[in-house]
C-alpha cells in the first residue's frame, strides 16, 4: 500500500547510498560501514485512544520501531524516542507510557539511549504524539529483504490477524460487543530470532498498515512472484471475526502490531514452524500459503467456500490514527 507520502519520500533525490534506500520502501534502510550494515528505521505514532485494551502509545511505538529492524533478520540494539504532548497531560499517564516502552524494550534486550520531550498549548494536538528511530547492526550483505521470496517458499504467518486494528476501532467508535478483543501489540524478535536459527528465511515483513494484505501484495510484487494463500488456514479470533463483521471491516486488511509473515524454504517450513510454534508469541503461527512462478506480483487466495479470488491490498489507509 503505497500512500501518498511514502511515494513522495522515495522520490527524494539524496534516498541513499548503497545498501537498503528509502526507495526501496522496505521496513528499514542501510547504511554500509565496511564490513558491516547498519540497519535503520524511523516511525511516527498517533494512535487514537492512546490507552487501549493490550496496550497504549508506548508499547506501540517500541514494539513498532523494533518490528521494522527485526523484520529485515536484524536484532534490534537501541531506539530514540521523541514525545510531544499536550499541556495538562498528566504525570502518571506518562509514567505508564514510559514503563510500557521499558518493558518491551526489556523483553528484546534492546535500550533506549536517547530522547527528548516538548509541550505544546492544548489543543495543538490531541494528547500526545511519539516519534521513534531504531537502530540493528549486521554483517554487510546479510539483510533478509522483501525481494527473497523464492518460488516453492511457504509462507509461515506467525498467529492470528486483525486483533490491533479490530480492537482499536471497537474502543474508538463505542461499540460494546461483549466481546474479548485485546490488541496484539509486542516484540516480533523472538519469532524471528527462533526462525532465523532454522535457516531458510528468504523474506520476512510485520503486517502493519494494510494488514495481512497488503504485506503479502508487497512481498509478491517486490519478489516479482505470485503467492497462493488458503482463507482456511489464516487464523483469525472469533471474537475478532464477529467484531469485524459488524465493523464492516476485513480482518486481513487492518493493522497488526505483533505479527510477522515469513517466506521460508519449504524443505526447512516444517522445522521454522515448530520453531516459531515453540516461542511466547508464536503459538499460533501456521503456513498459510506457497509462493508459485504464475501470476507474479498478485495474491491469490482460495476461499472457505472453494472459490479463488484475488487478495488485494487496501486502497488508502482503511482505519487512520491506528498507530
Amino acid at each position: 500500500m503505497k500512500l501518498v507520502s511514502e511515494t513522495i519520500l522515495s522520490n527524494v533525490t539524496r534516498a541513499g547510498q548503497g545498501g537498503v534506500t528509502l526507495r526501496d520502501l522496505d521496513d528499514s534502510g542501510t547504511l554500509i560501514w565496511g564490513d558491516l550494515e547498519v540497519v535503520l528505521t524511523t516511525d511516527a505514532h498517533t494512535v487514537k485512544p492512546l490507552f487501549f485494551p493490550g496496550g497504549n502509545i508506548g508499547r506501540l511505538a517500541a514494539a513498532g520501531t523494533l518490528n521494522d529492524i527485526s523484520v529485515m533478520g536484524v536484532k534490534p540494539l537501541a531506539i530514540s524516542c521523541s514525545i510531544v504532548m499536550e499541556e495538562g497531560f498528566s504525570r502518571s499517564r506518562l509514567e505508564t507510557v514510559v514503563r510500557s516502552m521499558n518493558e518491551v524494550l526489556e523483553e528484546v534486550g534492546a535500550d533506549l539511549i536517547a530522547g527528548d520531550t516538548k509541550v505544546v498549548e492544548r489543543g495543538d494536538i490531541d494528547e500526545m504524539i511519539m516519534t521513534t528511530a531504531g537502530v540493528g547492526v549486521t554483517g554487510r550483505g546479510s539483510v533478509i529483504r522483501d525481494t527473497g521470496l523464492k518460488p516453492g517458499d511457504d509462507i509461515i504467518l506467525s498467529g492470528t490477524v486483525g486483533d490491533h486494528g479490530i480492537t482499536i476501532l471497537s474502543v474508538r467508535e463505542g461499540f460494546d460487543f461483549q466481546l474479548q478483543t485485546q490488541s496484539d501489540v509486542g516484540p516480533i524478535w523472538g519469532i524471528v530470532e527462533a526462525a532465523l536459527e532454522v535457516g531458510g528465511v528468504h523474506a520476512m515483513k510485520d503486517p502493519t498498515r494494510g494488514g495481512l494484505s497488503n504485506a503479502l501484495n508487497e512481498l509478491a510484487e517486490k519478489s516479482m512472484v505470485g503467492i497462493e494463500i488458503e482463507e482456511e488456514s489464516i487464523p483469525v479470533e472469533s471474537d475478532i471475526r464477529n467484531a469485524s463483521e459488524m465493523l464492516g471491516v476485513d480482518p486481513y486488511s487492518i493493522t497488526n502490531e505483533g505479527k510477522v509473515v515469513i517466506g521460508v524454504d519449504r524443505e526447512l517450513s516444517d522445522e521454522v514452524l515448530s520453531s516459531v510454534r515453540a516461542t511466547a508469541r508464536g503459538r499460533k503461527a501456521s503456513v498459510i500459503g506457497t509462493v508459485v512462478e504464475g501470476h507474479r506480483g498478485e495474491v491469490v487466495m482460495e476461499t472457505r467456500i472453494g472459490g479463488r479470488r484475488l487478495m488485494e491490498p487496501p486502497v488508502g489507509d482503511p482505519a487512520p490514527r491506528i498507530c
